[in-house]
């Protein structure tokens, strides 16, 4: 942590929120746009500074429940043992958070579950940032398929798969926490 950051951390007491958002501003860096991306272990700071992350409609279906509330139920990386297992950051060169990555493991598949920070969404890295997870999967499991499943609406994304090497194998119905809603499955053919 440069020594600026450390110091944005330490002002008041009143001002983390602040702090880390400054921070957040601080670290926006093209994602991507002039630089390779990097995985690298999700720490606590990245966890908090996801899960303030905001997406415009309809992509806000997206955004994850309160840090302290995820880290209290330890759920998904609210769980340490989760985070360390199937959680990774997705960082760029220069160290900026620009999103996260999980590796889910099933028989033989390595699912990949993942989310890019709001404001580089649509701004033309999207491959190149699931290629870096994709391979990442490919370097942990190298037997392993390599999959994901995407909402049929969510266009924008399946672009960004096509574009990062990856097919549509199936299309099905499945639960979520705001009911049926239909998915493609999605493998990497590299």
């Amino acid at each position: 942590m440069t020594d600026k950051r450390a110091n944005d951390r330490r002002t008041s007491l009143s001002g983390t929120h602040t702090s880390r958002l400054a921070e957040t501003e601080q670290n926006r860096t093209d994602c991507g746009q002039s630089s390779p991306f990097r995985i690298a272990p999700l720490l606590l700071e990245h966890c908090r500074d996801i899960c303030e992350w905001r997406y415009e409609p309809p992509y806000d279906i997206y955004a994850w429940q309160p840090w302290e509330l995820m880290a209290s139920l330890q759920q998904e990386f609210g769980d340490p043992q989760l985070r360390e297992e199937q959680y990774r950051a997705v960082l760029d060169a220069q160290g900026g958070l620009c999103g996260f990555a999980q590796f889910f493991p099933m028989a033989a598949v390595t699912r990949l579950g993942l989310g890019m920070r709001p404001d580089a969404c649509g701004q033309g890295s999207g491959a190149e940032f699931v290629r870096a997870i994709a391979a990442e999967a490919r370097r942990m499991k190298p037997e392993d398929e390599i999959d994901l499943e995407v909402l049929t609406w969510n266009k924008r994304a399946i672009r960004a798969y096509r574009r990062a090497g990856f097919v549509i194998t199936d299309t099905y119905e499945r639960m979520t926490p705001t009911g049926e809603a239909e998915f493609h499955c999605m493998v990497w053919s590299e």
